[in-house]
């Protein structure tokens, strides 16, 4: 996700706790959804879509802070 920006990244996951919340419930979300997806755990299509979505607004999040924090270095 979002390779441009993999050292800005390190950064603030590092830097900035609120970042770092954020993209650890993104990557945590991104396993639900793996294991919802191959059978792993058992889920309806409404609950793996409804965790897409709430993936996907945490990548918009994640993608805003990005582009405050690049702009101010």
């Amino acid at each position: 996700m979002f390779p441009e920006y993999r050292d800005l990244i390190s950064r603030l996951k590092t830097e900035d706790a609120h970042f770092s919340r954020l993209f650890e419930r993104h990557n945590e979300l991104d396993h639900q959804i793996s294991n919802m997806e191959t059978g792993v755990t058992p889920a309806d299509a409404f609950a793996i879509e409804s965790l897409k979505k709430e993936k996907l607004l945490l990548k918009d999040k994640i993608y805003v802070v990005l582009r405050k924090a690049h702009e101010t270095a």
